[in-house]
């Protein structure tokens, strides 16, 4: 392909992308699969230069552009040699016209900016839409730092997190003998975090994970707690069995996966009312801390879509509730960085109920916040709402977590 077919080729792309955006329809990665399936005749390169370009504009305009020309016309005023490519040639884009429609503005939507708490400084902003690495958890009682390392001489390990390690975003580990033998799993530090969050003075006896999905958390608690029953459960089948494989590769567990019923979850949850010693709820959000992973996904949230997850997570909490026993805990766990998703949902569901203490233990990543998403520190007479974790201070994707122990 030439260099302006592959610039027709990104408009192509991102035009599918913005159509899903608006129809909530397929996922971007998926999109960009099915794309190239039906173009054979394109090779690796081209490939690999079509997604870069598309997805560098997908990252680039916060705003929904008008169409995938518009969102490839508004990096060419940035970049002159991209812009020499509409030149009308065969397959590729027609010139650029003085008065044709051009993305334009930053990099997150102004409604969703609007609403970001105070720390965000415009590095932070920034820092939101850049490349994610592959972070890893593995496990020490088959591999360490040392095997590792001489697989991938620029692995990271964490000081932070005691089983986390990282590679660049493209590196492929599937045909490793690691990930054969179960001994790597793919999970964000964010993610690490919240599993050691979940971690308490004494083991826990039974755990339920209420919203399981595809089980990395689960498997995680797993490993760190082999002798704990641990109740997988989620809403969607599909989530549940994606988890299988991964179980398969990690070896033996007590993971007992539980499909419940939308709307209807008490009905399956009820026989262990009041009877947990940690409820997870990494409860279903808006994304905004994965934008790093998933640009799209802010060209599809709207202030409606918004208002029903918020709705969800304290439905949610309330269910969580129910399931721990006196004196056991809750961890509520959100890959949002929006204070109505994060720290309001805490202070509403956790820290202002009867019964239920925030417990933030001390960590070496994240930053304490308030319920108002402000920073927190000794001097603040009430306690943190929970930490928060960014792309840019931790190098992880964006999460809200927070600990609360029943009395």
């Amino acid at each position: 392909m030439t260099p302006a077919a592959r610039v027709q080729a990104a408009i192509d792309l991102v035009d599918a992308i913005l159509g899903a955006a608006r129809g909530q329809g397929a996922s971007a990665d998926t999109l960009a699969r099915n794309f190239f399936r039906e173009r054979r005749y394109m090779g690796s390169g081209d490939r690999r230069a079509v997604r870069d370009l598309a997805w560098r504009a997908v990252r680039r305009f916060g705003e929904l552009p008008q169409n995938g020309r518009a969102a490839l016309a508004g990096l060419a005023r940035e970049d002159a040699a991209l812009a020499e490519l509409f030149d009308g040639s065969t397959y590729g884009p027609a010139a650029l016209a003085e008065n044709e429609p051009v993305a334009s503005g930053g990099v997150i939507p102004a409604w969703i900016e609007a609403l970001l708490p105070p720390l965000f400084d415009e590095a932070e902003k920034a820092a939101l839409l850049d490349r994610a690495p592959l972070d890893l958890r593995y496990d020490p009682a088959r591999t360490d730092p040392d095997a590792l390392r001489a697989i991938w001489p620029e692995i990271e390990f964490s000081d932070a997190l005691p089983r986390a390690a990282r590679l660049p975003g493209n590196t492929p580990v599937d045909d490793s003998a690691p990930w054969q033998a179960g001994a790597i799993d793919v999970q964000d530090w964010g993610s690490q975090a919240i599993v050691q969050t979940c971690l308490g003075e004494q083991a826990p006896a039974l755990v339920i994970d209420l919203c399981a999905g595809a089980g990395g958390k689960t498997l995680a608690l797993s490993a760190l707690l082999p002798e704990a029953r641990i109740i997988a459960s989620d809403t969607s089948r599909d989530r549940l069995q994606a988890m299988e494989p991964r179980r398969k590769r990690a070896g033996r567990d007590r993971i007992e996966p539980l499909l419940l019923d939308p709307k209807r979850e008490w009905e399956r949850l009820a026989p262990f009312e009041g009877q947990a010693d940690l409820v997870l709820v990494d409860a279903p959000c808006s994304g905004s801390g994965t934008w790093r992973r998933n640009p799209e996904t802010r060209w599809r949230l709207t202030p409606d879509r918004l208002a029903r997850v918020a709705a969800e997570q304290a439905r949610l909490i309330e269910i969580a509730q129910r399931l721990v026993r006196p004196g056991g805990a809750l961890v509520y766990a959100v890959c949002s960085l929006l204070p109505d998703e994060g720290p309001r949902q805490a202070e509403r569901g956790l820290c202002d109920r009867e019964g239920w203490t925030i417990v933030n233990p001390d960590m070496q990543i994240g930053r304490l916040i308030g319920a108002d998403g402000r920073l927190c520190d000794a001097s603040d007479p009430a306690p943190a709402a929970g930490r928060l974790l960014t792309p840019r201070h931790d190098g992880t994707d964006g999460f809200f977590f927070t600990r609360a122990r029943r009395s």
